[in-house]
């Protein structure tokens, strides 16, 4: 089997060098993961414009859809980079460890959002009536949900490419979860 190694800036396109230039000012280091997207040459770009584009989720929330799906879709590098991510944006490892479970107790909008973001997950978006109600009755409307949809669709791309690469991951390693 052919082994994904993860390119240099020296490796990639001119196009995908003046992104790596980017992340290297805002980060001091390009993530592996992302490097790894430069092997196609507008793969990189392609992704980043997504990740970017608007949305109708404030940082927080989209946190709680990237933890859950990538603790979902078994992904150990976008689970640890989500936690030092989640904890930028103001959760605590004990409320990232339970969105990683499937609930966000500590706040009952973002409980109805981890709830949906799960059953889309879980459920390959085919959510009961009760946990779309419970969405709508936090505050949440149909636009939301389109973007829960975007969010979790996004994030999936990087889990995925994480699973088939296994490049090495450049952040503190998360926690495994306890099986209860």
């Amino acid at each position: 089997m052919e082994k994904f190694i993860v390119p240099s800036r020296g490796e990639v396109s001119a196009n995908n060098k003046i992104i790596f230039d980017r992340f290297q000012k805002a980060l001091g280091f390009v993530p592996n993961l992302y490097a790894t997207m430069a092997y196609s040459d507008t793969g990189l770009e392609n992704y980043v414009s997504f990740q970017n584009a608007k949305t109708s989720l404030s940082k927080r929330e989209k946190e709680i859809v990237n933890i859950l799906a990538s603790q979902q879709n078994g992904c150990r590098y976008c689970q640890s980079a989500h936690t030092v991510i989640g904890k930028m944006n103001g959760f605590a490892d004990d409320e990232i460890l339970e969105i990683r479970n499937g609930s966000a107790s500590f706040d009952d909008k973002l409980n109805a959002l981890a709830h949906l973001t799960y059953e889309i997950l879980t459920l390959k978006g085919n959510v009961t009536q009760k946990t779309l109600d419970r969405f709508f009755d936090a505050g949440y409307t149909h636009g939301n949900v389109v973007d829960v949809v975007l969010a979790v669709a996004e994030i999936t791309v990087t889990n995925y490419l994480h699973n088939i690469t296994q490049i090495p991951i450049d952040f503190p390693l998360a926690p495994e979860l306890a099986i209860s």
